[in-house]
């Protein structure tokens, strides 16, 4: 099998500054599979829903729009995502976002939508 063979880079030192402020495999693959998850907008309400207060499946799934079956299977993605977190109260289980920098990160997204949406100048 040949090798692939890379051109040389035209700023070198940039190409190393990169790669060293690069993140590790393990924390690339947390923070794409959370953003996939996200990327999805009946989760993505759900999570909105969940930044306000903790709600069981069926208030999601009126919140929604979705039956209770689907929100159940969205919910278990996003537990398995470590993205919501559970909890019984009797016969019903009460869902709640796993870390307030869930919240946080919404609100970063937004910020950047909103500048998009009104083509705003960056920060920097």
């Amino acid at each position: 099998m040949d090798k692939l063979r890379l051109p040389a880079p035209i700023d070198a030192q940039a190409v190393t500054r990169a790669r060293q402020a690069a993140p590790s495999d393990e924390l690339l693959a947390i923070v794409v599979a959370t953003f996939e998850a996200l990327a999805d907008p009946t989760r993505a309400r759900m999570l909105y829903g969940l930044t306000q207060q903790p709600m069981c499946v069926r208030d999601l799934a009126l919140l929604v729009g979705v039956t209770e079956s689907a929100t159940s299977h969205q919910l278990r993605l996003l537990r398995d995502r470590n993205l919501v977190k559970s909890q019984r109260a009797g016969n019903v289980i009460i869902y709640s976002i796993a870390s307030s920098h869930l919240a946080a990160l919404f609100r970063e997204a937004e910020y950047y939508a909103d500048h998009m949406l009104h083509r705003l100048p960056d920060h920097s």
